[in-house]
């Protein structure tokens, strides 16, 4: 992989407000990688193809991302990227909405990694038990939301926003079934299982 390409689409992403994971979120996810080694990676949100990238480190010799994004900038965006890299064997794009082509899906995950729309992190989450494999984590990016969530925070602005992250915490953590680390790195991860029993 290169490492100086990669650095270069950081770098271009952070001058252009695009919206990328942070280093102490990747550092956690990292760590989780490098346990797991996974064979298969979901990731809900490519927007530049940077996460994706540095994933594609920790994968099995054979090992795909399938990664899904709706805006056709940045999914040319993230192709010539991943291309860079030099990863384009590992990397799948999904062009357009994960609302749609989740339902679509019918693969097993080792790992599924949600950070797109804010508002539609419940419907990801049901999507993502359904296709994530026993004890596969499902990582939430952004969950705390700037603050947000975890305050009495109401501005019309982020509304729908902070309330579906709420019913997403709520659910990962007021389910029986699931067990769930929410860690105040970057903007909040939640890192959740399937309880096995």
């Amino acid at each position: 992989m290169n490492k100086q390409e990669l650095e270069k689409i950081k770098q271009k992403a952070l001058s252009e407000h695009i919206p990328i994971i942070m280093d102490d979120t990747l550092e956690v996810v990292d760590k989780l990688l490098t346990e797991i080694r996974p064979a298969r990676i979901l990731e809900i949100g490519t927007a530049v193809g940077y996460s994706a990238i540095c994933f594609s480190e920790y994968l099995q010799s054979d090992g795909k991302i399938d990664t899904i994004e709706r805006d056709e900038e940045r999914v040319a965006e993230a192709k010539i990227n991943i291309e860079k890299v030099g990863v384009s064997d590992k990397i799948n794009i999904y062009q357009g909405d994960a609302v749609e082509i989740l339902p679509s899906l019918n693969e097993k995950y080792d790992v599924v990694f949600i950070d797109a729309a804010k508002g539609k992190y419940p419907f990801f989450l049901k999507e993502a038990l359904r296709m994530i494999k026993p004890n596969g984590p499902i990582l939430a990016d952004n969950i705390l939301y700037k603050g947000y969530v975890m305050s009495d925070y109401n501005k019309h602005k982020q509304r729908t926003a902070v309330r579906n992250l709420r019913e997403y915490v709520k659910e990962v953590t007021e389910n029986p079934n699931i067990e769930t680390e929410i860690l105040e790195v970057g903007d909040g991860l939640a890192i959740s299982k399937i309880k096995t029993v």
